[in-house]
């Protein structure tokens, strides 16, 4: 299973490397990122393999929003079925 996780805010700092290390955390593979600075502005896009996560997902996602707040990113992560079915024509 996968799941997608973005990350948007003010250029700072650390953000990828704070990022990854709650992956980490929580046996989350990053599978392929892209990242951009767009006038200051960091936009950041992750795919994760959630086979061996060790927290429920949700929790996770919570996990990584309350770590966005914390720094000043808006971070969203998402299931690939949901991210899928949201993206789908």
């Amino acid at each position: 299973m996968q799941a997608v996780i973005s990350v948007t805010g003010k250029d700072n700092i650390g953000i990828i490397a704070k990022t990854a290390n709650i992956c980490a955390e929580h046996s989350v593979n990053i599978v392929d990122v892209s990242q951009t600075i767009l006038q200051n502005y960091f936009v950041m896009i992750m795919l994760v393999d959630i086979d061996n996560i060790t927290i429920d997902f949700n929790n996770f996602v919570d996990v990584m929003s309350e770590m966005g707040k914390n720094n000043n990113l808006e971070i969203h992560t998402m299931h690939e079925d949901i991210f899928n079915s949201m993206h789908r024509i």
